[in-house]
């Protein structure tokens, strides 16, 4: 799709709002929901092993309160109730030696790795479908582009959690710098994160959302900054109802933080899929004006799951 967007259509009345609505009937519209739950179960399944692994690295060069430090770094991306959860284990792998930290971490890796390709599997699935590619990726390349992504992915949340933490000792080592400014580098722990998430879903929306061509950079890069700011909603929004409107607790009972991680993840994964659908929308809306001048006003035609299903069984 062209890349060709001019400014009077970007500064247009309505044409943020009209490409917004678009992305959410793209994204809402139709069977990306069983994506969501996909790729939600396969995350859910991923992120403890991930812990195990992440640790067995950090204990390699790392001290004790180095790993600790490290460990709650992480800890924080994730909301206020399912902290627990999460910092238990921690614990008891940071406090655990280091052979049985590495021979966890070796099945840990198995199980991680499985589950994880299955997740992007699923994700990049729902982004081909979102993106309306009607010719899904043969059955190698499809497995390949998704343990590449993998890969990435655990790699740009390694280097983000480690800013993360030198942050955090700068900022106490030059605490009367901070002082002087007023906090100094203690906002990098929000904006880090952030930005690591905008860069990965920038590559992704770029690189593997379609496979007949690249999305253009500049659809790109917007949906990954919308898909970003939703998080980051998304995840406030989250605290809010499992903690002050409907406490879970009182209904699941000792499983009630895994509820609230699966939650936290499944309206995460929504906000990447409507990242990727803005991005969709404004490729449409780049062709339209390359084509006729002017930017679609209503909702395209799309391809959904019963359509692909139907056009496999058509071929000879």
């Amino acid at each position: 799709m062209s890349d060709h967007l001019t400014r009077s259509v970007l500064k247009a009345p309505g044409f943020w709002g009209g490409l917004a609505v678009r992305a959410f009937t793209r994204s809402w519209g139709r069977d990306v929901m069983l994506y969501t739950g996909g790729v939600s179960f396969f995350a859910l399944l991923a992120v403890f092993p991930a812990i195990a692994i992440l640790i067995g690295f950090y204990k390699l060069g790392l001290s004790i309160s180095e790993v600790s430090a490290q460990a709650a770094a992480l800890s924080d991306l994730l909301p206020q109730a399912a902290q627990t959860i999460f910092q238990d284990e921690i614990t008891r792998l940071t406090n655990a030696s280091a052979r049985t930290v590495s021979a966890q971490s070796a099945f840990a890796l198995i199980v991680g790795a499985y589950a994880a390709h299955r997740g992007f599997k699923a994700l990049l699935a729902g982004l081909n479908l979102i993106h309306d590619e009607t010719e899904p990726h043969g059955f190698f390349k499809f497995n390949l582009l998704a343990f590449f992504v993998a890969v990435f992915a655990f790699a740009l949340f390694t280097i983000v959690s480690g800013a993360v933490v030198t942050a955090r000792i700068l900022a106490h080592t030059a605490s009367s710098t901070a002082e002087q400014f007023g906090g100094g580098l203690m906002p990098l722990d929000a904006f880090l994160p952030a930005l690591g998430l905008v860069v990965g879903l920038t590559l992704l929306y770029r690189y593997a959302m379609s496979h007949s061509s690249r999305v253009a950079w500049l659809p790109a890069i917007t949906g990954g900054l919308v898909a970003t700011l939703m998080s980051v909603i998304s995840s406030w929004l989250c605290a809010i109802y499992v903690e002050q409107i409907a406490p879970l607790g009182a209904t699941y009972g000792s499983v009630g933080a895994v509820v609230v991680l699966l939650i936290w993840l499944s309206w995460n994964i929504n906000a990447i899929f409507y990242g990727g659908a803005f991005a969709t929308e404004m490729e449409i809306a780049a062709e339209a004006e390359a084509t006729s001048g002017t930017p679609p006003t209503a909702q395209a035609d799309v391809v959904d799951l019963s359509e692909r299903r139907a056009s496999r069984r058509s071929r000879p």
